[in-house]
């Protein structure tokens, strides 16, 4: 059966995603790919970083291959480093065609270059980043922000939250339900019959008892011992000082964090430039670089592409495309 071709959303249009992909094609392409974009921003960043790029008939040809074009029009010219609101239905536009592209099937998965949330608030939009828009555009109720190197998973119980927030957003129906997608695609997504999942406390040593605080005791281990006696293998809760050492990582496929900065500096830590953000959850792929649109970095030509291209392999290899 032939896999439709994933589809690449090249991002906040100053930042480093339109020459990250005008990169990604100077390589062979492992899999087809649809690029969706400005195809002038495209050609205009392959001229400033003198890499070869052509148009033919929407099919953007590159030393790698060829990838077709699913254009979307700028709003406004687009200077590297400097961000323009006028851009931001732009942006929408163009994640709203992939998405909708994959929901419909003519996708087999989405990859996503860095957006501006900021330009994209200030524009009137109500973003809080790509997961959650996908979510929403898809009907989604959970969906869950995992980052993975090829050692290392981590994914996230709250995501884009003040830390002063996280706490109330720590219930035991958000737990459970996070902790059933993350079981359910580590088998379906990535063939892990029974995948061992470490769950972290909240607070500073789970809790010492609840000396520490009482979340381990009212939420956290309540949800673990319902969801283990319906057969999922959960560790935890964990103190987050630990469960990221060898002796306890070697145990476990996938960590879960309760929050954003709890997980993610570790796994950023061991493998900035090779990890994949991947939203688990959706009834379709999606992968994504570990970092943000570097505006400082676009149009230097410094930007390194190894993190799209492991998003890129990741997405061809969930979504059943090329070995």
């Amino acid at each position: 059966m032939t896999v439709p071709p994933l589809v690449l959303t090249t991002g906040e249009p100053a930042g480093i995603g339109p020459e990250l992909t005008v990169q990604l094609l100077q390589q062979p392409l492992p899999a087809p790919l649809v690029i969706a974009g400005d195809p002038d921003l495209l050609l205009e960043r392959a001229t400033l970083l003198n890499l070869p790029l052509a148009l033919k008939d929407d099919i953007l040809v590159a030393p790698g291959g060829e990838a077709e074009l699913l254009p979307v029009a700028l709003g406004a010219s687009s200077v590297p480093g400097s961000l323009d609101t006028a851009n931001a239905p732009y942006v929408i536009e163009m994640l709203t065609a992939a998405t909708d592209g994959c929901l419909s099937g003519a996708f087999s998965g989405l990859v996503t270059a860095p957006v501006q949330k900021s330009t994209l608030i200030e524009a009137g939009n109500d973003f809080v980043g790509h997961t959650e828009f996908l979510a929403q555009r898809a009907g989604v109720d959970t969906p869950v922000m995992m980052l993975a190197t090829d050692e290392l998973r981590v994914a996230l119980v709250t995501i884009h939250l003040p830390l002063s927030e996280v706490p109330r957003a720590v219930t035991r129906e958000t737990l459970e339900a996070v902790l059933r997608v993350v079981d359910s695609d580590l088998r379906t997504r990535f063939g892990i019959p029974a995948p061992v999942i470490g769950v972290c406390g909240l607070n500073p040593h789970a809790g010492e008892a609840g000396h520490l605080g009482r979340e381990e005791q009212d939420i956290i281990v309540p949800v673990i011992d319902e969801l283990r006696a319906e057969g999922l293998v959960l560790r935890g809760p964990l103190p987050a000082d630990t469960a990221f050492t060898k002796q306890h990582l070697k145990a476990l496929d996938v960590v879960v964090a309760m929050f954003h900065d709890q997980g993610l500096p570790v796994i950023k830590h061991a493998g900035f430039g090779e990890v994949v953000n991947i939203t688990l959850g959706l009834p379709f792929v999606r992968t994504s670089v570990d970092h943000g649109t570097a505006l400082d970095l676009a149009g230097t030509g410094r930007a390194q592409v190894a993190s799209l291209v492991r998003a890129v392999e990741l997405a061809i290899s969930l979504s059943g495309g090329p070995s």
